[in-house]
């Protein structure tokens, strides 16, 4: 597909450089024209520098045979702009950043008389993701398929677990029928596993399972959390706004901690019942004497990874609180995953994550929609939710007869409402819903899962 992206911020790059990979035809416009060819340099694409809301830079960058615009500048008017013009000239599909909460309560309307294809909202996406892992304290991380019919969640084995040195096929029979792992991390290693993989004390395991029995998951292999019912929330960003709003309706007690005097108000007109102090979020006393010690979680999220990174740190020392880092761009991966900072939120991944299941279904050629898509252990492996539309050659036969690739598993099959923990022997019927995890990159459509 032919994709012009406007705006090189974190977000526009992180998308160029994915839906390049992905092997589409990408062509980038900016203002900044040496931020646009340093990134030209390193990932061997197109650009124009400009304004991308300009009719005529668009024509530049060759709207009229263009499939999708992607709008992510750090402006929603002119992503909005952008979308209008690029609608109107190329009649192209059109996707646009969107992160005022005002413009939140109208998003339905301008959507439909902008002609949108979608509008993303990452500071409510990463909110509502943070707000799922203080429900679930236990879940190292946690994602919804099927409208909320069921959860890949991410636990950590204890040491003490009754599950240590157990096989995938006994987890079944021996602790909940209706949950299948679907990955395991052991060190830097990924394991899509069969019923012969075994499970050992310190694993990360991947579990689908339904809303209603993650508790009973818990408790059964021995993982224990008290509920969350305070939080202390470091910076007064759009992401503390959206995330204090889900956790009073929770009824979660929360402090925002934010220096800037004009954020403090706002937020204090915005949320009554919470309590907003100003005040330097990376001040030791400050934080002591608003209860670091004793509060149940703890979310950093300000401007600087550096300084959320060193927050999380500390509160990791000096509490027991459930923690959760925002994280833009680090460049050491690998060094960040080994520290004690909690789950890592992302909101520009979450973004491209939402704008790259979009491009995937608009390429869907077999009676299938991608729902959802969900990239984990560093992108190694992919969750995808299928809508199964018509039959074909994966509908029908019992999935121990279909030649399916290899490092992949049919976690869960949707049917009338009704979750199916799938075996051997259950087919994929027109209608369901189906989840699959995969090492392998780029699946599109459900005939995909075949060799």
């Amino acid at each position: 597909m032919k994709i012009i992206i406007v705006g090189c911020g974190k977000v526009g790059y992180a998308l160029a450089e994915q839906l390049n990979e992905e092997g589409h035809d990408i062509t980038l416009i900016d203002t900044n024209s040496k931020k646009l060819e340093h990134t030209l340099a390193v990932l061997d694409i197109q650009g124009v520098a400009g304004n991308g809301s300009s009719f005529r830079t668009q024509l530049e960058a060759g709207i009229k045979d263009s499939d999708l615009l992607i709008a992510v500048t750090g402006q929603d008017e002119v992503n909005l702009l952008c979308c209008l013009i690029a609608k109107k000239t190329g009649n192209c599909s059109t996707i646009a950043r969107v992160r005022n909460p005002e413009y939140n309560a109208e998003i339905r309307y301008l959507r439909d008389e902008l002609g949108l294809s979608l509008a993303i909202n990452p500071e409510l996406a990463c909110a509502k993701g943070i707000a799922q892992l203080i429900e679930v304290p236990s879940a190292l991380d946690i994602t919804s398929f099927a409208r909320g019919r069921v959860n890949l969640i991410k636990l950590c084995i204890p040491d003490d677990s009754f599950v240590h040195n157990m096989k995938v096929y006994e987890f079944v029979n021996k602790v909940n029928t209706s949950t299948l792992i679907c990955a395991i991390e052991r060190g830097h290693e990924v394991i899509i596993p069969d019923g012969n993989a075994t499970l050992y004390r310190g694993d990360n395991m991947y579990v689908i399972v339904p809303p209603a029995e993650i508790h009973f998951l818990l408790n059964k292999i021995g993982i224990k959390a008290k509920p969350i019912r305070s939080a202390m929330i470091i910076g007064g960003s759009t992401i503390a706004y959206y995330l204090t709003q889900r956790l009073e309706a929770a009824h979660v007690k929360v402090k925002i901690v934010e220096r800037n005097m004009e954020k403090c108000e706002r937020l204090s007109e915005l949320l009554p019942n919470t309590l907003i102090i100003r005040g330097d979020g990376t001040d030791r006393q400050l934080l002591s004497e608003e209860g670091i010690e004793q509060t149940d979680a703890f979310v950093a999220l300000t401007n600087l990874d550096e300084e959320n990174l060193v927050l999380s740190l500390f509160a990791n020392k000096v509490s027991n609180a459930k923690i959760i880092t925002k994280v833009d761009k680090v460049s050491f991966e690998e060094v960040v995953e080994d520290l004690p900072i909690g789950t890592i939120a992302c909101p520009k991944n979450i973004t491209a994550k939402s704008i790259i299941q979009y491009v995937r279904a608009m390429q869907n050629s077999f009676g299938s929609n991608i729902e959802t898509l969900y990239r984990m252990l560093e992108d190694k492996v992919e969750a995808l939710e299928f809508h199964i539309k018509q039959e074909s050659d994966v509908t029908g036969v019992p999935l121990m007869e279909l030649s399916l690739k290899k490092n992949l598993l049919v976690c869960c099959i949707i049917r009338n409402g009704h979750i199916i923990t799938p075996t051997g022997k259950d087919v994929i019927e027109n209608g369901d819903t189906v989840i699959v995890v995969t090492t392998n990159k780029g699946l599109k459509d459900i005939k995909d899962i075949l060799n």
